[in-house]
């Protein structure tokens, strides 16, 4: 079994592989940034579950590096039977600060960049194959003063997810959809305004990252969860 994983230097992604690799999966892992890390990863999980494991920088925003990451899945591992649409951005400000370019690149990253990977993506895809968006709660009802082209992102995914079910009916889609998780970015944010965010959305604590991936997991296997579901995760 192959799966394909974007973002998976840090946080949900690299949690998630690492579980997918001691579940026998082969990898395909991409990254924007940390290089280094990303190697030290993937020898890492190659040494201890004895998988194929292949990394492969892709910004999110250029199409044809995109395209090459499904030519060298391909190329490497063959079809596909997992794709966990992880990578995300974000450019935290107030409304009325926040720039055309702020608000276009998180638009382009979260939610062309997810349409675009699950385009090229179901070319080499197995009947019965599972595409996986993850989505927020920012997108339903936890929105906050200085993300709302983030929210609007998470929104779009979710409308992406239920539009590709309707249209690939030999593929599930389904977008996962968590509030505030404990991840590297989350605990980077100022700690006074996290724990007002925190309150004003009833959040008792941050979402374990084992958490997230323990229900991702368990969507894998659940043959009673139908395309186009939105799993959402509260703590």
């Amino acid at each position: 079994m192959n799966c394909l994983i974007t973002g998976a230097s840090s946080g949900i992604g690299r949690e998630l592989a690492k579980k997918m690799a001691s579940l026998g999966y082969d990898l395909f892992l991409t990254y924007y940034k940390n290089k280094e890390l990303c190697e030290k990863f993937q020898k890492e999980i190659q040494e201890q579950y004895s998988i194929k494991c292949f990394i492969q920088k892709c910004d999110l925003k250029e199409e044809k590096e995109i395209q090459e990451v499904i030519y060298h899945f391909q190329e490497k591992l063959g079809s596909l039977d997992i794709l966990v649409n992880n990578a995300a951005t974000y450019a935290d400000n107030l409304f009325l600060k926040k720039t055309k370019d702020e608000f276009l690149e998180v638009l382009e990253v979260n939610v062309v960049g997810t349409f675009l990977m699950s385009k090229y993506a179901i070319s080499i895809m197995k009947d019965h194959g599972l595409i996986i968006n993850m989505a927020s709660t920012d997108g339903i009802d936890t929105y906050n003063l200085y993300n709302v082209d983030y929210a609007v992102s998470k929104a779009g995914i979710i409308q992406l997810t239920k539009s590709m079910s309707l249209i690939f009916k030999n593929i599930k889609t389904i977008a996962i959809a968590p509030n505030w998780v404990r991840t590297e970015s989350t605990l980077a944010i100022d700690e006074e305004y996290l724990k007002a965010e925190l309150k004003r959305i009833n959040q008792e604590k941050l979402i374990p990252v084992e958490k997230v991936v323990k229900i991702i997991i368990d969507a894998i296997s659940n043959k009673n969860i139908k395309s186009g579901e939105v799993i959402k995760i509260y703590e």
